[in-house]
């Protein structure tokens, strides 16, 4: 199969794109968080493509992304209080609810739960693709199971040419992580099961007597996560990652020991870092072995380079990529839990002699 790359996206490519969606096929296109693979999802058997396409595991469940509030009340068994809220303040946006399906959603989609998660995109091709399309459009991110997600068209091609038809380019995402995930299903509570540009304060803030948790599972406890797609290992690039946090001296010279030992070693390193830390660790590693991920901090510029990152070492022959965490607060505890679990859950955490 020929992948066709569309840049830039006219509204004649998206009647093509949306021509494609209701005729069972497959489309990548852009949101503001990562790019989605879409099918139509109200069809099984294009949604069992999205699986099939990625290697995805099939307890995996997909989002339906609609265009508006109107079409996601036809997917849901009744929109709650305090998602309708939730939907109000922040769609659209990088936001998921999760609440009861209505029975014409296809167990594929849901990987045989009763519920599924529904998002209204800030990304005008994405809502004109869903409105053309006339369905809602079940979509994760558009790469191979187990490698970070996409927030370019670039990687969407380097994952997925010839498995899809069609890729709308609409340029870098805004964002960079996915949307925040937030069970709905309980009464008197919600809880966040993935965390996102929409934070626990600003989620808190706009809930002010609801009870709003964030599962424990997400950060290491000991049970399983309660979306299934957490259990699975993401966002992993091809060498082996460690991620190490602390106050910056401390950290810093953690990280300058450990290269050390390793180019001691005959091992070639990369490393994520903050702009003070690749500064203080001038002349330690090539600068073409170092990627900036901005000004320590600002976890906004972080969350958004954080896949190109992930995905920039690639292309080096590297043994081993370390990286330089955040803080697990605000837009921060997205950037974690996705360094976790493109880790394998391996962070180090420096702390000064005392």
């Amino acid at each position: 199969m020929k992948t066709a790359v569309v840049s830039p996206v006219s509204g004649a490519d998206i009647a093509r794109a949306a021509a494609l969606i209701t005729q069972g096929a497959l489309v990548a296109f852009p949101t503001e968080t990562v790019y989605g693979l879409g099918a139509n999802g109200l069809d099984a058997a294009a949604c069992a493509r999205i699986y099939a396409a990625k290697g995805r595991p099939s307890d995996n469940p997909l989002i339906l992304h609609v265009a508006d509030l109107a079409m996601a009340k036809q997917v849901v068994q009744g929109l709650t209080p305090v998602a309708a809220h939730l939907f109000t303040a922040f769609a659209p946006g990088p936001l998921t609810v999760i609440l009861p399906k209505r029975a014409q959603i296809p167990d594929v989609v849901t990987g045989d739960l009763t519920s599924v998660g529904i998002r209204c995109p800030d990304s005008d091709i994405a809502r004109t693709l869903i409105r053309m399309a006339g369905v809602p459009i079940a979509a994760p991110s558009a790469n191979l199971s187990g490698r970070p997600s996409p927030t370019t068209a670039a990687m969407v091609y380097d994952d997925l040419a010839g498995r899809i038809p069609l890729i709308l380019d609409g340029g870098p995402s805004v964002w960079g992580v996915e949307s925040t995930i937030i069970d709905c299903t309980e009464e008197d509570r919600v809880t966040i099961l993935r965390p996102g540009a929409i934070t626990l304060e600003m989620v808190a803030a706009e809930l002010p007597h609801v009870d709003v948790r964030i599962d424990p599972a997400l950060f290491g406890a000991d049970t399983a996560p309660r979306a299934p797609g957490m259990k699975y290992t993401h966002y992993a690039p091809h060498a082996p990652l460690t991620v190490y946090t602390g106050a910056p001296a401390v950290l810093q010279e953690a990280l300058r020991d450990e290269i050390l030992r390793r180019q001691t070693a005959g091992e070639c390193v990369g490393l994520i870092a903050s702009r003070e830390t690749l500064m203080a660790l001038d002349g330690v590693l090539p600068a073409s072995y170092c990627y900036d991920c901005g000004m320590r901090g600002d976890d906004t510029a972080f969350a958004n380079c954080l896949y190109d990152a992930l995905r920039h070492f690639d292309h080096h022959d590297i043994s081993l990529l370390l990286a330089e965490g955040t803080a697990e607060e605000g837009v921060g505890r997205a950037i974690m839990n996705r360094l976790y679990r493109a880790s394998g859950g391996r962070i180090i955490k420096v702390d000064a002699p005392s």
